[in-house]
């Protein structure tokens, strides 16, 4: 994920720490220096901050190392303020595959809280961080773990307990129908959170929208994946691929962009393939650089390549996850053309209106 610091690894996967986090950082020692907390205050509450998302970590760690057993790979682990995102290669496809990935997380929160089980005296369900204190820095922390569990298993997307209700739902019905179910149910819960923030705490209001939105998006994820799933790469080939070279300038580019429908050029040295050059790079060298630099200059170097008889579905994963707009084909040794966004939502949409009129 862009703009984020690598902290580490843990069992092989890296682990990052997204910008945002520092404003929870500060938005936290803000409220506790203002409580009239002292500065050891201060230092406890963010040192449970810390212990926190570390038990966050490993509950992600848990899906990534259950994933790993299906043979699934975990590129990486980020941690956002509003917890951490593990982002596997593929999504399980066997009902039982995953619904084994989903409640691993849960089950690594449940483990730490039997593991604290022991030094509760009682449990403190006072979880402000300017109270935080060695007095009861361990009950906190249990209660955050059990809170954490449970609350991962509401059956609503982007939480593990919507992917627990569709692993469910597949073993009767398909894949789609799932989704499409667990999303609503999802995107309904969500909207009782939203309400419920208006009534009891406004943080429910966020939390609502983020339901909300992650089922909207996991819905669209499969309903993509179930559109490609039966063709390859070859389907959406393009064997004529707009090209520049890469010692035109930038007034050319735009020219080019201009009159064509191409969104993304392949660009050429004496020839040869040496990077693409996207709409949004025309328009960001435009504006800082001006129209007389070169295209040369814009360019990401950093070419992909693609076999035709790949699955689309793995190919369009692959240009999301490498942030690809266009990526080329190559067989025997030869480039056959290149795949773009562009082409492979003209097959998504081909594809829902012949279910549409099915």
């Amino acid at each position: 994920m862009r703009y984020s610091l690598s902290i580490g690894k843990i069992a092989g996967i890296s682990v990052y720490l997204h910008w945002t986090f520092l404003i929870l950082v500060g938005w936290i020692m803000l409220g506790t220096l203002q409580a009239g907390a002292t500065g050891i205050d201060a230092m406890w509450s963010l040192l449970f901050l810390a212990t926190i998302f570390l038990c966050i970590t490993l509950h992600e760690v848990g899906h990534a190392l259950m994933a790993r057993r299906f043979g699934i790979a975990t590129r990486d682990i980020t941690l956002l303020p509003i917890g951490g995102l593990a982002r596997m290669e593929a999504l399980p496809e066997k009902p039982k595959e995953e619904l084994l990935v989903a409640l691993a997380g849960p089950a690594v929160n449940l483990v730490i809280a039997l593991f604290l089980f022991p030094f509760v005296q009682r449990i403190d369900t006072n979880l402000a961080m300017s109270n935080i204190g060695a007095a009861n820095f361990v009950p906190a922390l249990f209660g955050v773990n059990i809170w954490l569990a449970l609350f991962n298993l509401i059956p609503a997307f982007p939480m593990d307990g919507g992917r627990v209700f569709r692993a469910l739902l597949a073993f009767r019905t398909g894949y789609v129908r799932a989704t499409r179910t667990a999303a609503s149910l999802g995107q309904l819960l969500a909207m009782v959170f939203v309400f419920a923030g208006f009534a009891l705490n406004p943080f429910l209001i966020f939390i609502g929208l983020f339901i909300f939105l992650g089922a909207q998006a996991e819905a669209g994820i499969v309903e993509t994946r179930f559109a490609l799933r039966d063709h390859t790469v070859k389907d959406v080939l393009m064997h004529e691929v707009p090209t520049l070279d890469d010692t035109a300038s930038m007034r050319d580019a735009a020219c080019r962009l201009l009159n064509s429908q191409n969104k993304n050029f392949l660009v050429l040295h004496e020839g040869q393939p040496v990077g693409i050059l996207t709409r949004q790079d025309i328009i960001t060298t435009l504006r800082t650089h001006g129209e007389k630099a070169l295209v040369r200059d814009a360019i990401d170097t950093k070419l992909e390549y693609l076999n035709p008889g790949m699955p689309l579905d793995k190919a369009w994963s692959k240009m999301q996850s490498e942030h690809k707009p266009m990526m080329l084909v190559m067989d025997e040794g030869q480039i056959k053309g290149a795949v773009d966004e562009e082409s492979i939502e003209e097959l998504i949409l081909i594809h829902t209106a012949r279910s549409q009129h099915n």
